[in-house]
């Protein structure tokens, strides 16, 4: 029997496993993602920044989380930043679980989000702007429908160091023949 796939806002019981995802992930792991370690928060900043948000009203969050789960068990989660309401976001994609990495339930589980994340903001446009060199992402994003747009250098996030990245988007429009 298939697993079950779900998605869900964040809640505060959830913000210890996200700050042990950030926090025991080994070094070759988070840089293969883009990241700087000498740029991640400690567990008291995790446990700060993600508590903020689960208290904030949606209107008002500068982040917008939703966790991945598989037969009822979290494995991930995906969030939206420089959310411009009407307008557009930019997506982050994070499978926790290494054992159900590879076995496709990211795509699926990133087809769920989408919705989401398009009706909470009334988004025009998704953004996504993977490190280039972390072929995961970029193979969801297109077999999802995203639209390469280009790739360039920049240092996409606080927790990045200057990287290539390829930038991915998905218009409103698309949504419903896309997935």
């Amino acid at each position: 029997m298939p697993p079950t796939l779900s998605v869900r806002e964040l809640r505060a019981d959830d913000i210890p496993r996200i700050a042990d995802y950030w926090l025991t992930s080994s070094p070759e792991h988070l840089t293969g993602m883009g990241v700087d370690l000498t740029k991640m928060p400690d567990r008291a900043g995790w446990t700060a920044m993600l508590t903020a948000l689960v208290d904030t009203p949606l209107a008002e969050h500068p982040s917008y989380c939703l966790i991945w789960e598989v037969d009822g068990r979290a494995v991930g989660h995906s969030n939206i930043n420089q959310i411009r309401p009407g307008e557009q976001a930019y997506m982050h994609l994070h499978l926790w679980d290494a054992q159900v990495r590879r076995l496709g339930y990211g795509r699926q589980l990133v087809r769920l989000t989408l919705p989401r994340f398009f009706e909470a903001y009334q988004l025009q446009r998704l953004y996504c702007e993977p490190y280039a060199l972390n072929p995961a992402p970029n193979r969801t994003l297109a077999q999802l429908g995203f639209r390469f747009v280009r790739e360039h250098v920049c240092t996409p996030g606080s927790l990045n160091f200057e990287q290539p990245v390829k930038l991915w988007e998905l218009r409103r429009e698309d949504l419903p023949a896309r997935l």
